[in-house]
């Protein structure tokens, strides 16, 4: 839920106007936005050379995913591989304009232990792909930048851990 939309429900749930404090954390989050949208555009536009380059780096530290019997092994494994990466690119995008992890918990990670789990996937080599993206992000960015977009792929990796 976004900042906005939960000060908005906790002052109506006491009844009341939002208080001076409140205004503020709204104005704070309206004048972080053209910084947010600034990161989400900078992620979107690199996005095929962060899947590309951190996936190079997972399956050159675990070769084991696309040898002969891995998760990503052949074409439309690895194919895959890089459609879930790029997937949580996407999502960590869309936290960043939220500036939030809701989108993240609602919309990546209910049922996402249990879908790998089903499928045999290594959920490690998930949390380690993404590791592999943030660090790609992030050596394209100022250290400020590089911080707040690094604390959504460090939460994504926490959950998946």
């Amino acid at each position: 839920m976004s900042i906005i939309k939960q000060l908005i429900v906790n002052a109506d749930a006491e009844s009341r106007y939002l208080t001076p404090g409140e205004m503020d954390q709204i104005k704070g989050f309206v004048m972080s936005g053209d910084r947010r949208l600034r990161l989400v555009k900078a992620l979107t536009d690199s996005r095929d050379r962060i899947v590309k380059q951190a996936a190079s780096q997972l399956f050159q530290r675990r070769p084991n995913l696309v040898s002969p019997g891995g998760n990503a092994y052949g074409e439309e494994r690895t194919a895959t591989c890089l459609r879930d990466m790029d997937y949580y690119l996407r999502l960590i995008t869309y936290s960043v304009a939220a500036g939030e992890t809701t989108p993240l918990e609602e919309i990546g990670l209910i049922g996402v232990r249990q879908m790998y789990n089903s499928l045999g996937t290594p959920i490690d080599a998930v949390a380690e792909g993404i590791r592999a993206m943030k660090n790609m992000t992030t050596s394209l960015m100022s250290g400020e930048d590089a911080s707040e977009v690094g604390a959504y792929f460090d939460y994504l990796i926490s959950a998946l851990s």
